[in-house]
């Protein structure tokens, strides 16, 4: 079965469920669960490169250890397992000094996630569809970059499109306009899905990246933020299917929050690329963050 083909049963069984109600909730749905299944798909190479490797997961919670068994737990015992165990447990994952910065991502990425499903057996579909993409297999990963490209364009039916979405062409044409170098850094200030951020890594990745030390430049070199959690959810994904090994520089937070001042030269970086939110208003007390001339609560100022 193609991966179109396995998208669309995936969102089919959804629409069965209670408790997934548009558009927006069943994106959010399918992202948490791309995003484990991608997760564990990219630790299998890391296991295989790195001796030393140990995932930020519990083993239990580990995507092969619950979902890759087709005859696995369902019904309602799945339905428990992924809302008091799955959920609980790395919405408060231990962070410490040693956690690794692929425990901070998954933790970020949970904060704000939710199972929306009240249906165990169709969970259970739904991993099981899943589980038949292979993201370490370039024809599987590449197909569903294509189509992860749709769910983002679904994202105008799920509200105010302007706030999750820049059309491919226009963020492939301006970072081939602005032209980012491997060794540069590269910030989206309000990254949304990570539309900017993936066209630059590719178009880094295509014109200057030759050996393995030049690919972990450029890993290091892609910074973004996104205020709200679906998007920001979307975009660590997106990092992950762009072989971002560790996307923690992707920050839930909004940019405006801080202080002008707070800035220091440690703080710069080369290239900006993005297409801020507009038509919206921002909390009270966000514009005193910045010079008197320049305060406005209006994001289209």
């Amino acid at each position: 079965m193609s991966v179109s083909t396995t998208i669309k049963s995936i969102q089919d069984i959804m629409r069965k469920d209670a408790g997934v109600d548009g558009d927006a909730q069943r994106i959010g749905q399918l992202v948490w669960t791309f995003f484990l299944k991608i997760f564990d798909d990219q630790e299998q190479e890391l296991e295989l490169l790195q001796d030393n490797y140990t995932s930020p997961i519990p083993e239990k919670l580990r995507w092969r250890n619950w979902a890759a068994d087709a005859e696995g737990i369902t019904g309602d015992e799945l339905l428990d397992f992924i809302n008091n165990d799955l959920f609980k447990t790395l919405k408060e994952l231990e962070l410490n000094a040693g956690t690794n910065g692929r425990g901070i991502v998954v933790r970020s990425v949970f904060e704000d996630a939710y199972n929306y499903m009240k249906n165990g057996t169709l969970i259970r579909q739904v991993v099981n569809k899943i589980n038949e993409i292979d993201f370490n297999r370039s024809t599987d990963r590449h197909t569903f970059g294509d189509i992860y490209e749709q769910i983002l364009k679904d994202l105008q039916s799920a509200g105010n499109a302007g706030e999750f979405y820049t059309p491919r062409a226009v963020t492939q044409f301006m970072v081939d306009m602005v032209n980012p170098q491997l060794g540069e850094k590269i910030l989206d200030p309000a990254c949304g899905t990570g539309g900017f951020l993936t066209c630059s890594i590719e178009h880094v990745r295509n014109t200057d990246v030759k050996t393995a030390e030049d690919e972990q430049l450029l890993q290091k070199s892609v910074f973004g933020v996104e205020k709200k959690a679906l998007p920001h959810l979307l975009c660590t994904t997106n990092m992950l299917l762009h072989g971002i090994e560790v996307p923690s520089n992707i920050r839930h937070d909004n940019t405006l929050a801080r202080p002008l001042r707070n800035y220091s030269p440690k703080d710069r970086v080369d290239v900006v690329v993005t297409n801020p939110p507009f038509g919206g208003t921002e909390e009270d007390g966000i514009e005193a963050n910045f010079p008197a001339n320049f305060r406005t609560r209006e994001t289209a100022d």
